[in-house]
């Protein structure tokens, strides 16, 4: 009996999604929950598993093909056994430039399907390839990284995936001058997002700088009792979460959005955290952070930052949030204007710390010090709100005793 492979609901708004990989071909035998295809939306990848055991009978959609939900993706003839290949002798490809990659054989079978399968399309080193998965492993975005910087420029072929399209070289010693590389619809939405955003917010970018000293000797004071008694290290995300959602109190129209002609103020603190994975930066949501602990706010950002890296990260844990938070500084930038996440009205970006030398009480003193910036949408949020809201931000960090007491 013939099973359809179907497109899953994908979560609320998300209606169409890009078939990025096939991890089975027709006439494969699969079991049941087995990983057979990787669909990409617009927020998230998909995996979709095999509803049940036999053999992949028909795929129906191809790598690249747009799909919407419902759509039917193949069939599995359900209880089939696969027959045998019709040799089992397999010659290996000859080597065609002297610095061909060794063919490494069979791939660990603890790599997640999608990149096992490109690793043994395209006769990559598995030893040279960097995994930033959990405990190293090894995922399919960081096999397309290693062959976008050029780590299979030796190996036996170029990439004839679809995801990397074969590169064109123009001369025998320049190599390929370029690489197309199709945009997922993780970057397609944000790209979109961006320009919209741009297009429809008056945004604006106030600053302000910070003395980091109290902060830092409250963290070194007290991170290695916290980490033993809640588990989790002690961070400046937390403290500078319960300072903004301290800020946005006193300043509600940043935590407001337009909706039409009318304004919307929230009187919950749903803080988006913008964290770096392999697909790019991702802003999941730290849900009613007014009402979390320091340490609650810890354990939840490192959960999400853990399911961002592991590539687990849901629709669920991104919808919503009320204003956000992006902290260059852990890539080093000294000072930037982020930009709005619509239809949030502020988002407030941190910095790198450095030591400068500042005026404290008529003494030039050496400090750790970090710039702020605070983005807004100005058609809500007035200037003065906007460098006060700062302001607030500062006044709380170089004295973090404000946030224990809410003054």
């Amino acid at each position: 009996m013939a099973i359809e492979i179907k497109v899953p609901e994908m979560g609320e708004s998300v209606t169409e999604a890009t078939i990025s990989a096939w991890t089975k071909k027709e006439g494969d035998a699969v079991k049941v929950d087995e990983v057979l295809a990787i669909l990409e939306t617009d927020k998230v990848s998909l995996e979709i598993p095999a509803p049940t055991s036999g053999v992949l009978k028909s795929i129906s959609k191809k790598v690249g093909d747009v799909v919407h939900v419902r759509d039917i993706m193949g069939t599995i003839e359900e209880g089939a056994v696969a027959s045998a290949p019709a040799s089992s002798t397999v010659q290996a490809p000859k080597a065609e430039t002297p610095n061909a990659q060794p063919n490494t054989g069979k791939v660990n079978e603890e790599l997640p399907p999608a990149a096992r399968k490109l690793i043994e399309e395209n006769k990559l080193d598995i030893s040279k390839i960097t995994g930033t998965g959990r405990n190293g492993q090894i995922t399919k975005e960081d096999v397309i990284l290693f062959m976008e910087k050029g780590g299979a420029a030796g190996a036996p072929k170029v990439a004839t995936s679809p995801e990397i399209p074969k590169a064109v070289v123009v001369s025998a010693n320049a190599g390929p001058r370029e690489t197309v590389v199709p945009m997922t619809k993780l970057r397609q939405t944000i790209a979109n997002r961006l320009v919209s955003a741009q297009h429809t917010a008056a945004i604006l970018t106030t600053f302000n700088e910070v003395d980091m000293s109290p902060i830092m000797d409250l963290r070194n004071k007290y991170k290695d009792k916290f980490k033993e008694t809640h588990g989790v290290g002690l961070g400046f995300m937390s403290l500078f979460t319960k300072a903004v959602v301290a800020a946005l109190k006193a300043y509600p129209a940043i935590n407001a959005e337009i909706r039409g002609t009318d304004i919307v103020y929230k009187n919950f603190y749903d803080i988006g955290v913008a964290v770096g994975g392999p697909k790019g930066l991702v802003v999941p949501i730290v849900r009613n952070a007014d009402l979390l602990s320091f340490a609650g706010v810890e354990q939840e950002i490192a959960r999400l930052a853990g399911k961002v890296k592991d590539g687990k990260i849901s629709l669920e844990d991104m919808e919503g949030g009320t204003f956000s938070i992006s902290n260059g500084g852990v890539y080093g930038s000294m000072m930037s204007t982020p930009i709005l996440n619509p239809p949030q009205s502020g988002i407030l970006g941190m910095h790198n710390i450095v030591k400068r030398a500042v005026v404290v009480n008529d003494q030039i003193v050496i400090r750790p010090m970090m710039y702020l910036a605070l983005s807004y949408d100005h058609r809500i949020v007035d200037g003065k709100e906007a460098v006060q809201f700062l302001v607030k931000i500062k006044e709380m960090v170089e004295d973090p005793t404000r946030l224990l007491f809410e003054v």
